[in-house]
């Protein structure tokens, strides 16, 4: 049967406007929180409320009065390692290509995809510098969102995502003030640096359909089905690729309160940061639908829409969110300090992503509908020694995807439970070093999201994750 152009949207308007900040990050959202294998140790408890070392720059800034007066260095590094299996429940291509038979269209997708998840390595560096007995300087560079989520190419959901790679570079110069023995107040500017690539196949058969129900042609549709002869063949499909970068501003704010010799208030706010994307879009088509086109006439080249295929420029703008942390630290003991964050991640600002080719016409929208979450945790510091000091903490992490419609296998993730653990060990009065460990539990988390063409992946996923951190600190 002919399929109307408008029941089956050509495949640009399906592949590009899906969560194109996406990826299998670890904390809510496409955040990165492992920022220093110091807080990894109590899963980030306090953060906004100690300053043990340098990294104290990208968590509340004001932490830096904390630090003695000499300067210094923090050197981090983050082995990520996750795992995300999907099982199969009911995937299909748009039931429209079978004649309303669901059940056909269920048949015609396989393929798990295997594990989605992809072992990253994250580094941070901070620099601290006292300028006078009052105001520090101090310099962070971190990757604030990304990772990546990468599936085989013949897997049941390639129409909605192959691979999603994101990277970003935060750099964040702050100065702290130390108004009186009590209050601290901290600020800066940050500098950040986005790269996106994602890739999605595209069903060859059913856009050669489309085109000749675009067309109103028989004879384009006899070719389609001699080249084609069923929808959602792996063997057959074209692929598209999509790239783009940005660099923008935003700043951030730091408060620390000392309420009494031993208790300490800390909070911190992040702004968002607006990014407006520019980059490319590139078509890999297969040759039998390649040959179709080409070989086609100027009235069935309209009902093709070539120039969706063509590789071309293109814009997307998006707002990574904002934070508010309220954290408290309490030196229960001389020798016990317990930890407490709440920390507020404003997702709401990616309501949906817009697509825009060069000439400002809108490629595709993809709702997106996140909400605001929080994040909470507990941990503790144990000085067991003059040398050696033991972390350990606990979180939960809320996902701001509010339903499995809404969920993407860009980023399958779902609300999580941190356990933690971490020591300090002071090698000299120059030297220390930390290391931290945390185990991410997620609950099966459920997909069943229909893009524009009407594909649908539904399904559950399995994932956990395991995090590795060291860092190394240096005075001088």
């Amino acid at each position: 049967m002919l399929l109307h152009q408008k029941t089956i949207p050509f495949v640009l308007a399906t592949t590009i406007p899906l969560i194109f900040l996406s990826s299998q990050a670890f904390s809510a959202g496409f955040a990165i929180i492992e920022s220093s294998a110091s807080g990894m140790g109590t899963a980030f408890a306090g953060a906004a409320a100690v300053g043990e070392d340098a990294s104290t720059i990208w968590f509340n800034p004001a932490g830096m009065s904390l630090l003695d007066d000499r300067s210094m260095v923090s050197q981090a590094g983050h082995i990520i390692i996750p795992n995300s299996t999907f099982k199969n429940k009911r995937s299909r291509v748009n039931p429209v290509l079978t004649g309303g038979n669901v059940d056909a269209a269920e048949a015609f997708l396989t393929g798990e995809g295997g594990n989605g998840g992809t072992t990253a390595f994250v580094p941070n560096l901070y620099y601290v510098k006292p300028i006078n007995d009052k105001v520090r300087f101090g310099l962070g560079i971190n990757a604030p969102f990304g990772l990546e989520v990468t599936y085989d190419d013949d897997w049941i959901g390639r129409y909605h995502a192959t691979n999603s790679e994101m990277l970003t570079i935060n750099i964040n110069p702050s100065v702290s003030y130390k108004v009186n023995d009590r209050l601290t107040l901290g600020g800066g500017v940050s500098g950040q640096y986005i790269d996106v690539t994602l890739g999605t196949k595209i069903d060859s058969g059913a856009a050669c359909r489309s085109a000749a129900a675009a067309a109103n042609s028989g004879a384009l549709l006899a070719q389609c089905l001699t080249r084609f002869p069923k929808v959602g063949d792996s063997s057959t499909d074209s692929n598209i690729e999509v790239a783009g970068d940005d660099f923008s501003f935003g700043y951030n704010l730091g408060l620390l309160f000392q309420a009494t010799d031993r208790t300490r208030f800390g909070i911190s706010y992040r702004s968002k940061v607006k990014h407006e994307l520019e980059g490319d879009a590139d078509f890999t088509v297969h040759d039998s639908l390649g040959d179709i086109r080409t070989s086609a006439t100027s009235t069935l080249q309209e009902g093709f829409e070539a120039d969706r295929l063509k590789d071309r420029p293109i814009t997307a703008s998006t707002d990574l969110p904002d934070t508010l942390s309220f954290s408290v630290a309490h030196k229960a003991t001389n020798k016990l300090e317990l930890l407490a964050d709440a920390t507020r991640t404003g997702w709401s600002s990616f309501d949906e992503l817009r697509i825009l080719d060069t000439n400002g016409a809108t490629v595709g929208v993809t709702p997106e509908e996140w909400v605001d979450v929080w994040r909470f945790s507990a941990g503790g510091k144990y000085k067991y020694n003059d040398h050696l000091t033991l972390r350990t903490g606990v979180a939960y992490d809320e996902s701001p995807v509010p339903e499995p419609k809404l969920r993407t296998p860009r980023l399958p993730g779902n609300d999580r439970t941190w356990l933690s653990f971490g020591a300090n060990y002071k090698v000299n009065k120059k030297l220390d070093v930390d290391f931290g460990y945390a185990h991410l539990f997620m609950d099966d988390t459920p997909i069943d999201n229909t893009d524009e063409n009407g594909y649908t992946v539904s399904g559950i996923y399995d994932s956990k994750v395991d995090i590795i951190s060291a860092q190394l600190n240096y005075k001088f």
